[in-house]
């Protein structure tokens, strides 16, 4: 009797997912707890694991398809030594990308969002350096590729070359939005729809940090095993600004005002598959070192799909650092329900007066949007001006003033 792989509970929000790839063909051996197959909700990528040990008979549900909570993807035989179908009998037509799922040699196995991009502009897979487990290509690996070629023909074209001329072959893609794609996009419209969004700007000179960072990040790195970052002196800084100004650390639930004492602080990461936030429960009873490990265990779980949905779920307040990705200014937009959002941007050196004369400074500006429903501007301005002081005095930050 074969045993039903179906799609798991994945919480009281989330009703449908998307089949992403196969990890297993028709036929192959698998063992129990072993993945199986990816399965996308709005919230995260997650791995299936087979129920039993066995041999895997059926794909139900192929890479792309909706499935609901409880609906039947797969069945494996348990039956020790069960005989193999073969996979041209049993296997959908459709099911190219299961069997393609278990990587090669010379053909990797590429992840769904980085197929997309590689089929959008054209650039083959053997073009690509695959950086994922088990060398699978991620989208970050895809939009280097994809990046890499843009830079060589910009680079190939000589000087005042006329621009090329336009052929017929203009075509067009469409492609599913992935569930996780639906949801930033639902969200950030919810956010511009339900709230009253403001944001206010400041610049912090970097200076001093860079300078206590320098002194002590081999010994940090030493005794706690992760690199110290700017990051871990934000959320801290934050957490302090918090305790302070509770409507920034507040939401506004039908017509009441929720205040919380404690402060899960929202760190958004980029990953193949979109912007995730998960969460750092409790920041205000952690030190610079529980905050580095967790930011450094989160990117690197982003990258592989291995964030669960209750490390992304809730959060009271969010920092987003765009300065990684060259951002020099930008407003972002507030998580409902939160009320605020922090917006980090890239460290440039520039030239700042101070005591009357010009000096060069490692400059950073920096964003606080916030839902004026709930948080006034002078509540606002004074809270991202104690975050800035904080930062350009970091021994604050280490006796708690």
């Amino acid at each position: 009797m074969t045993v039903d792989v179906t799609v798991p509970d994945l919480g009281e929000s989330i009703s449908e997912v998307e089949v992403g790839a196969w990890l297993k063909a028709v036929g192959d051996p698998i063992e129990q707890d072993a993945p199986l197959v990816e399965i996308e909700s709005e919230k995260a990528s997650i791995e299936v694991p087979a129920p039993v040990s066995g041999t895997l008979v059926a794909i139900v549900k192929q890479t792309g398809e909706a499935a609901l909570i409880g609906e039947l993807l797969g069945q494996i035989d348990p039956e020790p030594g069960a005989a193999r179908p073969k996979k041209e009998a049993t296997a959908p037509p459709s099911a190219a990308a299961p069997s393609a799922a278990e990587p090669s040699a010379s053909t990797p196995f590429v992840m769904p969002a980085a197929r997309r991009v590689l089929d959008e502009n054209h650039v083959p897979v053997e073009a690509v350096t695959p950086t994922g487990p088990g060398g699978r290509v991620l989208k970050e690996d895809a939009l280097t590729a994809v990046a890499g070629r843009q830079d060589k023909a910009a680079n190939d074209t000589p000087p005042n070359a006329p621009p090329p001329p336009i052929t017929s072959d203009r075509g067009e893609r469409t492609l599913p939005m992935t569930p996780i794609r639906r949801t930033i996009a639902r969200r950030l419209v919810q956010a511009k729809k339900d709230s009253a969004l403001l944001t206010t700007f400041n610049e912090i000179d970097m200076s001093a940090v860079k300078r206590l960072r320098a002194e002590v990040k081999e010994a940090f790195e030493k005794q706690h095993g992760v690199r110290l970052g700017f990051m871990s002196f934000f959320v801290k800084a934050t957490v302090a600004s918090l305790k302070r100004y509770e409507a920034l650390n507040a939401e506004i639930r039908g017509d009441a005002m929720v205040y919380r004492d404690y402060c899960d602080i929202g760190i958004a990461i980029g990953s193949g598959k979109g912007l995730v936030v998960p969460v750092i429960r409790n920041a205000e009873r952690l030190g610079f070192a529980g905050i580095e490990q967790c930011i450094a265990d989160f990117g690197a779980r982003a990258k592989t799909g291995g964030l669960t949905l209750e490390e992304l779920e809730g959060g009271t307040f969010t920092i987003s650092n765009g300065g990684v990705y060259g951002s020099m200014l930008s407003t972002p937009i507030v998580n409902p329900p939160q009320s605020g959002v922090l917006g980090l941007h890239a460290i440039k050196d520039r030239p700042v007066a101070i005591d009357g004369q010009i000096v060069i400074r490692p400059i950073m500006y920096v964003a606080l949007t916030y839902d004026h429903r709930i948080v006034d501007g002078r509540e606002a301005v004074t809270f991202l001006k104690e975050i800035k002081e904080r930062i350009e005095s970091p021994g604050r930050l280490l006796v708690e003033v």
